[in-house]
């Protein structure tokens, strides 16, 4: 089943993974502690401006997951000291789903001593707290549901993005993890094979 981009947030962890039928090459790139989702070197020239983005990113005490331009902007209303729910229901609501050919919904999470998950689509803008694995993606799985996706006190960010790339939902491209453990974030992201 294809669902598209997809977050999954717990109150620990987190993951993000990039499926796409049209920009199948892209990779995560680590940049001053945030990850990118950005072309491969021998991707084709385009305009889209839902290619390339910011997936992961630490605001205040926490770290934002998500598919694209809106993850900046929850990042830095944490820094402004915004409660985690209000960064990202306000950033979602002020950037919309992407105006694209599919009316793609955004889809992000915020893991922190309050930890949320939330989309907004063409139809709807939900936000909700989590307490355990909770996925939602740009397409059939669009509202928050719990998942039996785990991660174990030894798995790193890096595994978890394994992890994630590697769940049985078609094209994946790329994925990334992150831990958070009192304050403390960690990352990684796995590009395939």
């Amino acid at each position: 089943m294809y669902i598209g981009r997809f977050v999954i947030v717990s109150p620990d962890f987190g993951a993000y993974r990039v499926s796409s039928r049209s920009f199948p090459n892209r990779r995560i790139v680590a940049r001053d502690g945030t990850l990118t989702v950005a072309p491969t070197p021998d991707a084709p020239e385009t305009d889209n401006p839902y290619v390339s983005y910011n997936c992961v990113r630490e605001g205040g005490d926490a770290v934002v997951v998500g598919n694209g331009s809106h993850v900046d902007p929850i990042a830095e209303k944490l820094d402004l000291g915004y409660p985690a729910r209000d960064a990202l229901a306000s950033s979602l609501l002020a950037l919309d789903y992407e105006k694209d050919d599919y009316d793609t919904p955004r889809v992000a999470g915020v893991i922190g001593t309050e930890s949320y998950v939330g989309i907004v689509r063409r139809d709807a803008l939900l936000v909700e707290s989590v307490d355990e694995p909770t996925l939602v993606a740009t397409y059939e799985e669009n509202e928050p549901t719990g998942t039996d996706f785990e991660a174990g006190a030894a798995d790193d960010p890096a595994a978890i993005a394994e992890r994630a790339f590697d769940l049985s939902y078609e094209h994946a491209v790329c994925a990334a993890g992150v831990t958070y453990d009192g304050g403390e974030v960690e990352a990684g992201f796995y590009n395939g094979a």
